[in-house]
């Protein structure tokens, strides 16, 4: 059992991937083992009316029900983001939401953040925090995204004892201690889609323990070999292959 907790459907618009359709990339995702995965939507990176966004992600995941599991956008900035929220749990039954504060325009020290992630603590919703979307070096020029400053988390997390809260992309510089603190005390959870040296999910292991660490490919943008590959060669124990690859997630969804 695989549970990519880390993927998208629908339309990236700096760059086109080979799999551009929501039945091709259950597809490809089922091809190479995944068995359940939990999927953001490309359009609520930069569209506005999120309320359709996720209307649209939600048909999209009922026609593969059983294997692709919404998560909503949803921007604690604009008006109506309590109503998006809540049509995200009550009408489309999403488990969680998927977050980019840095496309959004707001930071995770901003109140209305707190209040976006207090709400959805208050309906047992995972919470999603993207980090980074693209490597900076690859980017528009015209859409230069710097990654999400995590360092409030801790923080926030000690306020919200309840909260389940997940980091997508993160790279945990030294400056991410106390974010390492947070996940290694069983507060946060994070995926590896976006380290990149030999050995990286490894020492992620080292550092925080095989509890929080859960399986995320970030496909179409990244392949799902290559979260695959990373698992095969840090030489893992079966336990801990077990906890990243499934156990993990089904906790952070309150299954066990």
């Amino acid at each position: 059992m695989i549970i990519d907790t880390h993927m998208y459907v629908g339309t990236w618009p700096f760059r086109r991937p080979p799999w551009s359709d929501t039945d091709a990339v259950v597809k490809k995702l089922k091809s190479v083992g995944i068995t359940e995965a939990w999927s953001g939507s490309f359009e609520g990176v930069l569209h506005k009316d999120l309320a359709g966004v996720n209307a649209r992600l939600a048909a999209d995941c009922q026609r593969h029900a059983g294997f692709l599991l919404p998560f909503g956008s949803v921007n604690p900035i604009q008006p109506d983001f309590e109503e998006d929220l809540r049509r995200c749990h009550e009408e489309h039954r999403m488990p969680g939401i998927r977050l980019h504060p840095n496309y959004h325009g707001y930071r995770l020290a901003d109140a209305r953040f707190a209040r976006l992630v207090e709400k959805a603590a208050e309906r047992r919703l995972v919470v999603q925090i993207v980090v980074r979307m693209e490597d900076e070096r690859t980017q528009h020029a015209l859409m230069q995204v710097p990654p999400v400053d995590i360092t409030p988390l801790p923080a926030l997390i000690g306020r919200l004892p309840e909260l389940r809260i997940q980091v997508l992309n993160a790279t945990f510089n030294p400056r991410d201690d106390e974010v390492i603190t947070a996940v290694r005390a069983g507060k946060l959870y994070s995926d590896f889609a976006n380290l990149e040296s030999l050995g990286g999910l490894a020492r992620l292991l080292d550092r925080v323990g095989s509890e929080r660490v859960v399986f995320g490919s970030h496909f179409p943008l990244f392949y799902p070999e290559s979260a695959l590959l990373k698992m095969r060669e840090s030489a893992l124990k079966d336990e801990d292959v077990q906890a990243v690859q499934y156990r993990n997630a089904r906790k952070l969804l309150g299954r066990l």
